[in-house]
């Protein structure tokens, strides 16, 4: 079915310059994770009682997601440096008066649609122009099998988008999904729903991604179990009619962020720097792994565990890369990180080639079509392949770049925004992007944190 577009968020564009820069020195911190901050605030909404969460990251997308769990009856208020999350209760969410609109945030929608499935209420999404492109038939699929009920916006090309409503059915089907695709929004999506039903609720994970959800549920006292089949898929299994608790949470520093910082670092001539705090679980630190693998001269410091999740200071020191074929199975590990690793292959000796990569063609952005292009301008020689690209890098060589070139079209790609920026840092005479308003979903003060450094 379809229904009628919505107005959707308006960004301004933000144009922004960024050129050649002295040695990057000095220690930093980045915003907090953002896929933990995410869950974070939808567990703690879910909870009976008050939760706390310190380093929670602030930028739009995840308040976009608190703004949707108070629209549904939570009360989440932030004074000094914590956030308090007064929960509902599984089941308890409230029927909103009003769509909702998740700005950027494929994260958002794709966990709420989960969250919403299984409660008696209905729920109608909208976010901007790049999240209004992205399908949702991935998330739908499941969880129509478990009960619920969706309307929405078709593309050109047949594909679910929002605007979308979703009717939830209380109480909703138990399900056991295999996962079609490695995708961490999918399977969290399945054991949100999973949670406000009666009985057995099983994921099968072939692939192996980011774990937070699996980890965050049990530790708000979800019954969730994790075991390895004969065939090594993960199996998830988590009991319906779930009681949670509230939590004081930690949130560590994204590596997804860290990876701007630690790529340029390793790029620009004499940089030494420190990024603290930083999460380094193993499903998230492929970039890390590949970039060492390249020779990057990247090490971890002090490593603790905080919240059940492992921590460590990254200290980076620029570093001579060579080009190398990345593993397509590293993929589900490093999935958003690409981006920034195309820059770092761009200033590599010799070919660095990627595969398996078709999950970049429908991020905020196609990121395989807007990297290609964008490297062609600065001067890079690549082939762009429809799962991945081969980039034949400069030797360390600065990048032509150039003022007068085009302008680096970003796609309303946060991103993609500050990869070219980073870029721009290795170039010979700067480069230009159309909006770096982007950014502010993820990093904010990404700009002045980079100066930082610089100066």
């Amino acid at each position: 079915m379809t229904s009628k577009p919505t107005d959707q968020t308006i960004m301004v564009a933000k144009p922004a310059s960024f050129k050649p820069s002295g040695p990057l020195t000095g220690q930093i911190m980045v915003p907090g994770d953002k896929s933990i901050s995410h869950r974070s605030l939808i567990l703690s909404a879910l909870a009976i009682g008050k939760s706390q969460i310190t380093g929670l990251l602030e930028g739009e997308d995840v308040l976009a997601t608190a703004a949707a769990l108070r629209a549904m009856g939570a009360t989440i208020e932030k004074k000094g440096d914590v956030w308090t999350v007064h929960g509902v209760g599984v089941g308890g969410l409230m029927q909103p008066e009003t769509a909702i609109d998740l700005g950027n945030s494929g994260t958002s929608v794709r966990l709420l649609m989960g969250l919403v499935a299984s409660h008696d209420i209905s729920v109608t999404f909208t976010g901007d122009a790049s999240l209004s492109k992205r399908p949702m038939g991935r998330v739908i699929e499941p969880l129509s099998a478990m009960g619920a009920e969706f309307t929405a916006r078709m593309s050109s090309d047949g594909k679910a988008c929002l605007p979308l409503t979703v009717r939830g059915l209380c109480p909703a089907v138990p399900l056991e999904y295999r996962l079609p695709v490695a995708s961490a929004q999918v399977k969290s999506a399945i054991l949100l729903a999973g949670l406000n039903m009666p009985g057995v609720t099983r994921v099968i994970e072939p692939v192996p991604t980011r774990d937070h959800s699996e980890t965050m549920l049990k530790g708000f006292g979800a019954d969730l179990t994790v075991e390895m089949d004969k065939d090594s898929n993960r199996i998830i299994t988590l009991a319906g009619e779930a009681e949670l608790s509230p939590q004081k949470i930690k949130v560590p520093g994204d590596p997804s962020s860290a990876a701007f910082p630690v790529v340029a670092a390793l790029l620009v001539p004499g940089s030494d720097i420190v990024v603290e705090n930083v999460g380094i679980n193993p499903t998230r630190a492929g970039l890390f792994t590949i970039l060492q693998q390249m020779g990057g001269d990247i090490s971890f410091k002090k490593k603790r565990t905080v919240g059940g999740e492992p921590v460590a200071d990254i200290h980076v020191k620029h570093s001579k890369l060579n080009g190398i074929n990345v593993p397509a199975d590293i993929a589900p590990s490093m999935i958003d990180e690409f981006p920034i690793l195309f820059i770092a292959a761009a200033l590599a000796e010799g070919t660095t080639t990627t595969s398996g990569l078709h999950e970049l063609r429908v991020k905020e952005s196609d990121r395989l079509k807007q990297m290609a292009e964008g490297l062609r301008i600065i001067g890079v020689e690549l082939a762009e392949k429809e799962d991945g690209l081969a980039i034949i890098g400069s030797g360390g060589a600065p990048l032509p770049g150039g003022t007068n070139m085009p302008a680096i079209e970003t796609a309303l790609d946060h991103r993609i925004a500050m990869s070219f920026a980073v870029a721009g840092l290795a170039t010979a005479s700067g480069l230009t992007i159309d909006d770096i308003a982007p950014v502010e979903t993820s990093f904010p003060g990404f700009a002045d944190l980079m100066k930082t450094l610089a100066s």
